[in-house]
């Protein structure tokens, strides 16, 4: 067994997968604040990335502007699709909500390319594409990059929902009647929910938009985002970072030894294998609330 090679897949998925926490982060956020199942934070994180690179390459402005714009821009579009579409939908039955931004992120997908042209195009971040090399083991840049800003969005999360605004946006996943009652404003904070998702999607276009480049495919990272959702558990951002660790240093080592074998695509086996198993015998995740209820 070659070690310098299972080293270097078990670090780059591991960083890999810690990427994918960040796209994943917005699904939980929403969840934690509003209990609403998000299926377009893929398409978000897309058309962030497509709002970076217009920044950058039409606009002519310089990176950061870009990115300060990136996230005010995707900020509003969480609160205006809270005030038109998910305001809407209020008593419905919640599998109505989740094929509402399942349809979002279908529309989303199209919106992107349909406007500004299915070509991929490039979002330099000024990361140094040679890769660090120690001893045997070749390591992203560009994976080590995100991997760090991963872990500093998972745990400003963790810190803001110690806060007040916090505190209210949590009464509101448990219950908006007695959330209404005490006086929170239940549409205001699922707009706030939405809104920190988007701005969140915004860090993860930038950095896989520099990675694979700018496109469509963008919004396919929602399959393996939302393997580290069910399997860190829906409402726990702890559980996105550990889910993310699994999801992503198994659909590294595994197909790097089976796809030689079988010619390859064994990725996607691999992440479907741990949504389907995670369903059927720990459903809530590894540290998801379990909720009772009476029938």
């Amino acid at each position: 067994m070659d070690i310098g090679y299972f080293l270097e897949l078990l670090i780059n998925g591991a960083l890999t997968g810690l990427m994918y926490s960040l796209v994943a982060l917005g699904i939980v956020l929403i969840y934690k604040s509003s209990g609403v199942p998000n299926l377009a934070q893929g398409a978000m994180v897309m058309i962030s990335a497509y709002l970076i690179w217009v920044g950058v390459s039409l606009a002519g402005l310089p990176m950061i502007v870009a990115l300060a714009l990136a996230v005010v821009g995707m900020f509003l579009f969480g609160l205006l699709a809270e005030r038109l579409l998910l305001r809407k939908m209020v008593g419905q039955p919640i599998i109505m909500i989740v094929m509402l931004t399942l349809g979002l992120e279908i529309f989303l997908r199209g919106l992107g390319p349909g406007l500004l042209g299915a070509a991929p195009k490039s979002l330099d971040l000024g990361i140094d594409l040679m890769p660090i090399i120690i001893g045997e083991v070749f390591i992203n840049r560009a994976y080590l990059v995100g991997a760090v800003v991963a872990v500093v969005m998972i745990v400003l999360s963790l810190l803001f929902f110690r806060t007040r605004l916090g505190t209210k946006l949590r009464a509101v996943s448990d219950d908006h009647v007695s959330s209404w009652s005490v006086g929170i404003s239940v549409e205001r904070a699922i707009g706030i929910s939405w809104g920190l998702a988007g701005a969140s999607a915004v860090a993860a276009g930038a950095l896989w938009g520099s990675v694979q480049g700018v496109d469509w495919t963008l919004s396919m990272l929602l399959f393996p985002a939302v393997a580290v959702v069910i399997l860190g558990g829906l409402d726990s951002i702890y559980g996105v970072l550990v889910a993310g660790l699994i999801v992503g240093i198994l659909g590294s080592v595994i197909p790097g030894y089976v796809d030689p074998i079988v010619g390859g695509g064994t990725r996607d086996v691999v992440t479907s294998l741990i949504i389907l198993l995670t369903i059927i015998f720990r459903p809530h995740g590894m540290f998801g609330r379990e909720d009772i209820e009476r029938v």
